[in-house]
């Protein structure tokens, strides 16, 4: 099962100025508690919760940044080349960074996650999974929601927020990540999907 998405900043240069990581959406599938001892008859605060899993997921967004920087300096390219993009310009998530890392218990959930992200230009997306999830099978999920989300959205056009486009971010999650799970996908039944997904979001 996927625990969470987010969508947060980059900055691909060791010395970037631009700002702090900032998590522009993010979204928790299940209710895991942020306590190991959930067991224990202990009332919960929401709020603490709340703010708990907020930390959680700007800690991970934290980390896929750091991945990334890490990657564009061993690529040998200039941070440039990853940041130019002209108006009209085609993105390929082909060449896009990608990559996975492991997070050990505690650090920041209390069990055992896998990350997969991927990076494209300015703005990073990541999955949160649990470790015996099919990671090929979740690389093509996240390859295929940020491809509609990018062409959907216009999240790379001047002026486009994710926050305030948080709402059609949800429909185009409830139809390749339903609940947090991952869907077998083979090529008509991503363009049965797709077609509901464009139906969905013209309303």
């Amino acid at each position: 099962m996927v625990h969470a998405f987010l969508i947060h900043t980059l900055h691909t240069r060791s010395g970037d100025e631009a700002g702090l990581c900032r998590v522009l959406y993010s979204r928790v599938f299940g209710s895991e508690r942020l306590d190991q001892l959930a067991e224990e008859p202990v009332p919960r605060d929401l709020e603490k919760e709340r703010l708990g899993r907020k930390e959680q997921i700007l800690a991970v967004a934290r980390q896929v940044d750091s991945a990334c920087k890490l990657l564009h300096q061993t690529s040998g390219r200039p941070a440039s080349d990853f940041l130019i993009q002209l108006p009209d310009e085609p993105i390929s998530l082909q060449d896009a960074p990608a990559g996975v890392f492991r997070l050990p218990p505690g650090d920041p959930f209390c069990e055992n996650k896998t990350v997969l992200w991927l990076g494209v230009l300015s703005l990073g997306f990541a999955l949160v999974c649990d470790p015996h999830e099919n990671l090929m099978l979740a690389e093509n999920t996240l390859r295929l929601m940020v491809k509609c989300l990018l062409e959907h959205l216009k999240l790379l056009s001047q002026g486009s927020d994710v926050v305030l486009k948080a709402d059609k971010t949800e429909i185009i999650l409830s139809k390749f990540l339903p609940h947090g799970q991952l869907l077998f996908l083979n090529d008509q039944f991503v363009q049965v999907l797709e077609k509901e997904l464009s139906a969905c979001l013209s309303k």
